[in-house]
């Protein structure tokens, strides 16, 4: 089946609706068995049916099933309560203390506080490469390297990772590869277990659920690693609200519509603010204007509607005078709502390997669903807004 078949499909099993289209919202903690004979056999096949609401319910397989399917390779997967618990939970049920991890520069600022801050307490190394570096990452891997982690595009800054070189690299090694792969809505605009990656992790707060009311994490692994990431993550205790599983469900049936709207709002807005006298350049991967724009063309099947605007001239604390005042976008974190989004943004502080220089301060756009006219203009005001403030005009 096609990818927009499955979005619509995939996930409805008769056993699990009952007749009804979409699966119900089953809230579970105690799950009864029929007799002894029942309560053994769910003991030795604990992923046979209803064992204990930590496990799941139907409501949860249903979204798995679908993920698994999106993300081409799939064994199976595993939902969490937000995005950063299942990057965190996965690399905790894959590294182990003495092993050394590898991260993007450019990757999620949680992440990096994670990586650096957090697992370091558990024995485990981590050390940061150049988003840009393809297979030259064989320089930065150590005897102990055991895991590659890749965030493509990276975050703020767009990179476009080389992930099937850096998964070459690492399978040559006996590392493994972690793919954050939210940009891509999770496997639909670029199936990261085709392109090499061991274990794809994404945030399906983002365009999965797609309305900004819900906190929702996901982790699809190969066959091979599948059994090992749900043994730990079970026993580590995460888990994820039915509820909120259920309305990620219901995202992913308008995903494929939704996101067909999102990518071709935000090219047509990124182009037409690569041409704004304020701008000096845009980081859309669709661009050419953007770092790894190539590797984008070769690997991913589409956008999505997040991208960076670099502008000509001021710094960071100039862009109150750009962000106070707008009308439809609205400073906030996330995205992949319906509603557009700008974010300030300064990645200068945090990098270390390949140092963020730029004519003019960042933000961070998503553009939603709104009439791009209205969007252009409310850009074109705070714009104007921004210059007129540098120039000390009042």
């Amino acid at each position: 089946m096609k990818e927009k078949t499955e979005l619509v499909h995939l996930g409805r099993r008769p056993e699990w609706t009952h007749g009804i289209v979409n699966p119900p919202v089953y809230r579970a903690s105690t799950c009864l068995f029929e007799d002894f004979a029942a309560f053994e056999h769910a003991n030795r096949n604990p992923d046979d049916g209803l064992y204990y609401g930590r496990r799941g319910t139907p409501t949860h397989w249903s979204l798995i099933e679908a993920l698994v399917a999106l993300e081409k390779g799939g064994g199976d997967g595993w939902l969490f309560p937000s995005g950063l618990a299942a990057l965190s939970g996965t690399l905790l049920a894959l590294l182990e203390a003495g092993d050394h991890l590898l991260v993007p520069d450019s990757v999620y600022g949680p992440t990096r506080h994670f990586t650096s801050r957090i697992l370091p307490r558990y024995g485990i190394e981590t050390s940061f490469y150049d988003p840009l570096a393809g297979d030259r990452i064989v320089d930065d891997f150590r005897k102990n390297t055991k895991l590659v982690l890749v965030e493509s595009p990276g975050s703020l800054t767009f990179e476009v990772q080389d992930l099937p070189a850096i998964a070459r690299v690492a399978r040559a090694r006996g590392a493994m590869v972690v793919a954050d792969n939210t940009w891509a809505a999770g496997g639909l605009l670029c199936p990261v277990l085709e392109l090499g990656a061991d274990v794809s992790v994404h945030a399906c707060t983002k365009y999965v659920v797609g309305h900004s009311d819900a906190m929702l994490g996901a982790a699809v692994a190969r066959p091979q690693l599948a059994a090992r990431l749900k043994a730990h993550i079970f026993a580590t205790g995460w888990t994820a609200s039915p509820d909120d599983a259920w309305l990620a469900l219901r995202g992913l049936r308008t995903l494929d519509v939704r996101l067909k709207r999102h990518e071709a709002q935000a090219l047509e807005i990124a182009r037409w603010l690569e041409d704004r006298p304020e701008v000096a350049h845009v980081l859309h991967p669709a661009m050419p204007s953007c770092p790894g724009h190539e590797i984008f063309v070769r690997d991913f099947r589409g956008a999505c509607g997040l991208f960076g605007v670099v502008l000509k001239r001021g710094g960071y604390r100039d862009l109150a005078a750009l962000v106070d005042g707008m009308k439809l976008f609205r400073m906030g974190f996330s995205w992949g709502g319906f509603e557009s989004l700008i974010l300030p943004a300064d990645p200068t502080p945090i990098r270390t390997v390949r140092p963020w220089r730029a004519q003019g301060p960042l933000v961070r756009l998503h553009i939603g669903l709104e009439d791009t006219d209205d969007l252009k203009e409310d850009l074109a005001a705070a714009l104007e807004r921004y210059e007129a403030s540098l120039s000390g005009v009042s």
